[in-house]
């Protein structure tokens, strides 16, 4: 951890002086960060959804999490509360097919594969973006190409206006069962060419919110009211940024990371166990700096990356201290990618990336716990674009090796290695010159390894294969505009049908505790599903009207054996009908927001009989908030209303989520 820390200080302090030595040597032109271009909706292959930072303020969302559940498509696993776990499956592919990226680099977790969204905030966030199947563009990291969806946090870079040198933000959140969060954002110009920020934010909360204990699985039957209890939460982030132009169509990007927190496990609810016994303690620190440059028919990207993850479980066996447990997993990563693009003519580009990755993994358990795995990702692509045609395809080649060992017992190695050539290929076709409506296509194969607690952190080794999708989308986007003195409209429509076959898919089910669960290959899954996106904005001189609606439609389901009884059923917490609807009205004295999300019936086994169901619910949320211009600074006042209607549901059997709950805010900019 030293050495991360020591490396992490010592980049940055090269980055500075190596931009005010520059200035020492030359005369540089007038450089200003401007406003950062989300990727296209309307234009891209692959479905994609993008939430830009005007909308997470107007909604109030304060984790990633806030704002990925109320995306098409996206089914959110959450284990109840502000500090509960919360990871993300995209079109029924489970959430290890989904790649998190914070500015284009992957954040990675191999030992089990999925990050956890409750971890990462927004206060210093430009956009998010999830693309279904991969990102539009050539110019990505190969892991980018090879995950199944990706969801990107890109970080907002400074902007100045005329001889402004500094911006300074300050925020606290506050609610319901202890909540209180404050942030500090500080952006600052160093010279001309490089400028820096510094976002840092604490959160802290009880969690001991009161909850409908059901008796019967229905919900229909007898109940008592019951309060959560092990649920507090405390995590402290730090992320420092630099960003360096180097010429005139090149720029450097450093970002260094920090995350602390501490987390109490309530557990499952039971009968007559109101207390859990559970804690976790968990550090995360990276350093990542991305080089992007163009010039002539060439463009290339460089990527490097030091990932340190530790985690600390512990089991304090309330009422039974003899069962006390603890274990530690402690992880690094170092990871390089490289990507080119040239466009010899106009309407044709190739492109060639490759990654290097090399993770340990080393805990104190019994079985394997010392694990390697070294992997290598090259992708080949082309895109021609004519007219109103363009035509995507690249081939991705994966190639892992790992070797899993019991430390300090000579013999006990386990190689494995695995390799892979997946394809994907994609079109969009405009068919009537100056309608605004576009077809789009796309086929691609995602393969997935397992990952580290799925094979090796049991008492028997698992011996699970890898898994493999195969995903078809076709969809169109149409939009709208008209434009007048007192009103003007707009319109925006993507409707998108996929149909996906995942073979030897891994299901994941919780069994004790969070920290051990059931895995088992299904064999063949196959998911058909339709997601459907409408945005209507109405803007007139003194206020605006925002509406959203979007719907999923998700049939996933186990065709392994017809002679199971499991066969042609629903697979675990995944909800054939869901979506969500936002309004939002900004008025001349106030602004206004209202949302709805609705999940349907899901099944929290294989097996869909009524013992296993969980019913269907709705989420309502209201939000208010005002700005006040002040000498020298803008205040900006904010007041929530979290599941309105005080529903009680459960995302997950057995972990309820909190009912009516309150959240207020401020936040002054200088």
């Amino acid at each position: 951890m030293k050495r991360i820390v020591l490396i992490m200080l010592t980049l940055a302090v090269a980055t500075a002086l190596h931009g005010q030595d520059t200035l020492r040597r030359t005369t540089l032109d007038e450089v200003s960060v401007t406003a950062q271009s989300a990727p296209a909706t309307l234009r891209s292959q692959a479905p994609t959804q993008v939430v830009t930072v005007e909308k997470i303020e107007q909604s109030g969302a304060m984790q990633l999490s806030d704002v990925v559940r109320q995306m098409a498509g996206v089914t959110l696993k959450d284990y109840g509360g502000v500090g509960g776990m919360k990871t993300v499956s995209a079109r029924g592919l489970g959430s290890q097919f989904s790649t998190l990226t914070i500015d284009g680099v992957a954040v990675t977790d191999a030992q089990n594969g999925q990050v956890d969204l409750g971890r990462y905030m927004l206060g210093n966030t430009a956009y998010i973006s999830l693309s279904q199947g991969q990102q539009d563009g050539l110019l990505q990291s190969a892991r980018a190409f090879a995950a199944g969806s990706v969801l990107n946090m890109e970080t907002r870079a400074p902007s100045f206006f005329l001889a402004e040198r500094t911006n300074l933000k300050m925020g606290v959140d506050a609610g319901s069962f202890g909540l209180v969060s404050p942030s500090l954002s500080w952006e600052q110009k160093l010279s001309e060419r490089l400028s820096m920020s510094l976002w840092a934010n604490y959160l802290r909360s009880t969690g001991d919110y009161p909850y409908t204990l059901y008796y019967t699985p229905d919900h229909q039957g007898q109940s008592s009211r019951e309060r959560r209890f092990n649920s507090q939460v405390r995590t402290a982030t730090a992320d420092l940024n630099f960003f360096y132009q180097l010429r005139r169509n090149q720029t450097l990007v450093t970002k260094m990371h920090l995350m602390s927190g501490f987390h109490a496990l309530p557990g499952p609810v039971q009968l007559y166990n109101p207390k859990g016994s559970e804690f976790t303690r968990e550090t995360l620190a990276f350093i990542q700096t991305k080089w992007r440059g163009r010039q002539g028919n060439w463009q290339w990207q460089a990527i490097g990356k030091a990932q340190y993850n530790y985690d600390f479980y512990e089991d304090t066996a309330f009422n039974n201290p003899s069962h006390y447990l603890s274990n530690n997993y402690s992880q690094m990563e170092g990871y390089l990618s490289g990507s080119a693009v040239w466009s010899p003519i106009k309407p044709l580009s190739l492109g060639l990336a490759t990654d290097l990755a090399l993770n340990h993994l080393a805990s104190n358990l019994n079985v394997y716990n010392d694990v390697w795995r070294r992997s290598l990702l090259a992708v080949a692509s082309a895109c021609f674009g004519w007219s109103r045609i363009e035509l995507n395809a690249n081939l991705l080649a994966t190639l892992i090796g790992e070797e899993a060992a019991t430390r300090d017992v000579p013999g006990s190695e386990r190689p494995a290695s695995y390799s892979r050539l997946s394809p994907y290929a994609g079109l969009t076709l405009q068919p009537i010159e100056g309608l605004p409506l576009r077809l789009r296509y796309f086929f691609k194969e995602t393969y997935r390894v397992p990952n580290f607690s799925e094979m090796y952190f049991f008492t028997i080794p698992r011996n699970l294969r890898p898994e493999r999708a195969e995903q078809h989308n076709v969809g169109l986007t149409w939009n709208y505009y008209q434009g007048g003195d007192s009103l003007t409209t707009t319109c925006l429509l993507t409707l998108d049908g996929y149909l996906n076959h995942i073979t030897d898919k891994l299901i994941a089910i919780p069994t004790q505790n969070m920290f051990l669960w059931s895995m088992v290959n299904l064999g063949l899954v196959r998911i058909a599903g339709l997601d459907l996106k409408a945005e209507t904005s109405w803007q007139w001189p003194r206020a605006s009207l925002i509406l959203s609606v979007t719907y999923t439609y998700q049939h996933a389901t186990d065709r392994t054996n017809p002679a199971d009884r499991t066969y042609a059923n629903q697979i675990p917490y995944t909800p054939r009908h869901s979506g969500n609807l936002q309004l939002y009205a900004e008025l001349p004295w106030i602004n206004v927001g209202y949302s709805v999300m609705v999940v349907g019936e899901r099944y929290s086994m294989r097996q869909n009989s009524a013992d296993y169901r969980l019913p269907p619910y709705a989420d309502h949320g209201l939000t208010v908030d005002r700005s006040f211009d002040l000498p020298g600074a803008t205040l900006r006042l904010k007041a929530q209303a979290l599941n309105l209607l005080d529903v009680q549901y459960e995302v997950v059997r057995s972990y309820p989520m909190m009912g009516r709950n309150y959240r207020v805010g401020a936040i002054v900019e200088f």
